[in-house]
């Protein structure tokens, strides 16, 4: 028998519906029954995620300065609330967690509105637009870089870090296995949705500058978008090297698991992901993203030194060819900051988590949940 639904809402994006997808396995694993609330663009991953029942819910960016625009988005946001309102008091969740984005808000305003148990979790070490509203307003946030101590929300605020997904945990049991002279080296390489144009161009154009005997050794992983693949393509097979280029992987966790290097941006996720299985990165925080959140989770594991981050106005072919070409030679350096990176994961964080839904939807406050692990 269940012991209640819990019900996520999460944007559509991988930063956003992963760690929800951690999250839900451990609450199934609990005995409770899990939904989730998020837009058209997750379908991608509607096939793993764990849930009873999938919700699509109005949303609205509120991103435009054009008035008849603004109103549009309102009106999105307010037709959404009230479907959301209308799901909630079907459902009955025990409690409504938000993961951030802005298909979070209509069933986070009428959970609270309703008086449903309410909580977000914050990927990044500086708080999103939608979570950033809706904060003042639920009970309870935990965070994947946040701080418990410092901030407007620290009080009610725990630093869980972030759930990894099962394929992660599973992938962080491999240990690392330095590539040494005259063996394959495994460079997995990817961006997300809005940070892979900028590798598409620089990373084949990196590739060739290197020594023949090094690119020979070379094994890559690359994420691309649809539009670049066929100049991507062209390049790889210019240079006669070994490539698996796709938009998508769906086996990227064990990818990261066999590779030697990762070079990448800084999404929450990602950072939380490599540090998990233990992989040593060349960060490169995306220069557009609001806040500059990247570039804040980015230094948190630089800190440890499992990670270099290098900003994408330095980062030119000839220094990502550079830095290949040392590390490539330097096995026992890459080694050392796999195993810094290692040491700054958090892989309990979803049942730490998952631990923090059962005591708000229990009716218990941030400080006695704070009190009950001291």
């Amino acid at each position: 028998m269940s012991k209640g639904i819990v019900l996520l809402a999460a944007g559509g994006t991988g930063g956003h519906v992963f760690p929800a997808e951690a999250l839900a396995f451990k609450l199934r694993e609990r005995g409770y029954s899990v939904h989730l609330v998020t837009d058209s663009r997750a379908e991608r991953y509607a096939g793993k995620f764990p849930a009873d029942e999938i919700h699509v819910v109005p949303s609205a960016t509120i991103g435009s300065k054009n008035p008849v625009a603004v109103a549009r988005s309102l009106w999105k946001l307010w037709t959404g609330m009230r479907s959301a309102k209308r799901l909630i008091q079907r459902l009955k969740p025990v409690i409504v967690v938000g993961f951030g984005g802005y298909p979070t808000v209509p069933p986070l305003l009428a959970a609270t509105r309703l008086g449903v148990p309410s909580m977000l979790h914050e990927q990044n070490a500086v708080m999103g637009r939608a979570n950033k509203a809706l904060a003042p307003r639920v009970r309870a946030i935990a965070g994947g870089f946040l701080s418990e101590s410092d901030g407007t929300f620290s009080d009610k605020t725990v630093a869980t870090g972030n759930p990894v997904r099962p394929a992660i945990l599973a992938a962080a049991e491999q240990p690392y296995k330095p590539s040494h002279p005259g063996e394959d080296f495994n460079l997995v390489v990817f961006g997300g949705s809005q940070g892979a144009q900028y590798f598409s161009k620089a990373m084949p154009t990196a590739i060739s500058l290197i020594d023949d005997a090094l690119r020979a050794r070379l094994k890559v992983t690359q994420q691309v978008r649809p539009e670049d693949m066929d100049m991507v393509s062209g390049c790889v097979a210019q240079l006669q090297m070994g490539a698996d280029i796709a938009p998508f992987f769906n086996d990227m966790a064990e990818r990261l698991a066999k590779a030697h290097l990762v070079i990448c941006r800084s999404g929450a996720s990602t950072v939380s992901e490599i540090s998990v299985i233990g992989r040593p990165a060349v960060l490169v925080p995306y220069p557009h993203a609001l806040d500059h959140d990247q570039a804040a989770n980015a230094a948190a594991l630089a800190a440890t030194g499992g990670a270099k981050v290098i900003a994408q106005s330095e980062l030119s072919p000839e220094r990502i060819a550079s830095i290949l070409t040392h590390v490539m030679n330097d096995p026992e350096k890459l080694a050392n900051m796999a195993a810094a990176a290692k040491l700054a994961g958090k892989p309990d964080a979803a049942n730490l988590l998952a631990d923090m839904v059962e005591a708000i939807a229990a009716g218990k406050t941030v400080a006695e949940f704070k009190g009950a692990r001291a």
